[in-house]
């Protein structure tokens, strides 16, 4: 069971289990299968793309905390900040100000995690690690946008352990940011680990795991 595989290795990591969120991901998963999960327990749900959370959200209302965690594009913005409680994957202070704008719409303001491309990789999202503190300093003057942490993804490896050093240096640079003391910006959450590796990000202390695969089986 994913939430026993999170408490014992929040123990390895000499942490509380408490200090863990588990992100349950329904992308591509139909109303009755989310219903299931929520009552066995699932507390935020995470997923990938606006219009299929906008069309379950519908359905479904705020039965659990939603989080978007697939990228976002600005012209979607106007639905995110209606839709989710934190969006995982701001990687640009145009994409913020976009949201900064359709919050304000709302009277809302949005919580966020900046996204970190933390290997550098051109085919993923993602900030790079040298323009995130900067990029953190102009999200910080938006009124309605709050920057709760960081999110990552590593390079995929079939095995987690590889996924170590990539979690170390995010949680590395939310404590540089943390220690520049920039106002309205909190360093309390680092989203990073999936089915694959979240038990190797737990130990490198992640506060949010997002889990699908582990939780749902595959999916296409």
């Amino acid at each position: 069971m994913v939430m026993d595989r999170i408490a014992a290795a929040a123990k390895r990591a000499g942490r509380p289990p408490s200090s863990i969120k588990l992100v349950t991901v329904t992308k591509t998963v139909g109303i009755e299968g989310i219903r299931e999960a929520v009552a066995a327990g699932a507390l935020i749900l995470g997923e990938n793309r606006v219009q299929e959370s906008k069309d379950k959200i519908e359905v479904l209302g705020p039965l659990a905390s939603w989080h978007l965690i697939g990228r976002l594009q600005a012209n979607k913005a106007k639905y995110a900040v209606k839709l989710f409680d934190l969006i995982h994957s701001v990687d640009s202070i145009a994409l913020a100000i976009e949201i900064d704008k359709q919050a304000a719409k709302i009277g809302k303001v949005q919580d966020v995690l900046i996204e970190v491309s933390i290997a550098g990789e051109v085919a993923k999202a993602g900030a790079g690690i040298d323009e995130v503190p900067g990029l953190v300093r102009e999200l910080a003057k938006l009124k309605h946008v709050r920057v709760r942490g960081l999110m990552t993804m590593p390079p995929y490896s079939d095995d987690p352990e590889r996924s170590h050093p990539y979690f170390r240096k995010l949680k590395e640079l939310s404590a540089f940011i943390y220690r520049e003391n920039i106002p309205a910006v909190s360093m309390t959450e680092l989203s990073m680990g999936m089915s694959n590796d979240f038990e190797v990000a737990i130990e490198e202390g992640a506060t949010l795991v997002r889990v699908g695969t582990a939780i749902f089986g595959g999916r296409n």
